[in-house]
């Protein structure tokens, strides 16, 4: 057993770290839901405002996390693994709001099929991370494995909708220069979402590893 591993067995678990990413993880999915009721005929400056709104509460989750770390000396993982986790999960909702704000900024007045099709990858992606991340707490590593695998499943899933999105795009000469720019920065931002998804899957399957 390494040194920091058994400190870590010897003084009290500050467990509440868990809570901070599970709580993130949680809110990323509110946002992506949130985001998911941009429909045809709905306000795009309604749903950006209601992700924005979730975006601000999982920073403040963020700020908590690391004033956690500032006072605290064991930590059930290393701080700088609990502090990569709450970055890229902080960056899924960071880049969700990206997508709200894009399509309210540029005027997207209703999501095209390739973005409904990839803000549905992301609303499930969400979701496997809120449901997967109690399992570091409960050291479900197996578990883990699993959930990374079907993440990495998910963000190849969106790859291949961006490409066949984007290519459409550039192919087709009756859409105009503006509308190609709207939609590709729109597009771009749900796919780097998606992305950070399963950036926060390979992260788990590492602690995995690590500490399995």
């Amino acid at each position: 057993m390494a040194i920091q591993d058994l400190v870590r067995w010897l003084l009290p678990k500050e467990d509440h770290f868990y809570r901070f990413l599970e709580r993130q993880a949680a809110i990323a999915h509110l946002g992506a839901q949130a985001l998911a009721t941009f429909t045809p005929g709905s306000d795009i400056q309604d749903v950006q405002t209601r992700v924005q709104m979730h975006e601000h509460e999982g920073d403040k989750v963020v700020y908590e996390l690391e004033d956690a770390l500032q006072k605290t000396f064991v930590t059930p993982i290393d701080r700088e693994d609990l502090q990569k986790l709450s970055a890229e999960l902080d960056d899924v909702l960071d880049l969700t709001n990206s997508a709200a704000r894009a399509c309210a900024l540029f005027g997207v007045k209703s999501p095209t099929e390739p973005m409904t099709k990839m803000v549905a990858v992301l609303v499930k992606a969400t979701a496997e991370l809120e449901r997967c991340l109690p399992l570091l707490r409960q050291h479900d590593y197996a578990g883990l494995m699993v959930a990374s695998r079907g993440l990495r499943a998910m963000e190849k899933e969106a790859d291949q909708v961006f490409r066949s999105a984007l290519s459409a795009l550039f192919r087709d000469d009756t859409i105009d220069a503006k509308t190609v720019m709207r939609e590709k920065e729109v597009l771009e931002n749900l796919e780097h979402a998606i992305d950070r998804c399963e950036r926060v899957a390979l992260t788990l399957a590492h602690l995995a590893v690590k500490h399995g």
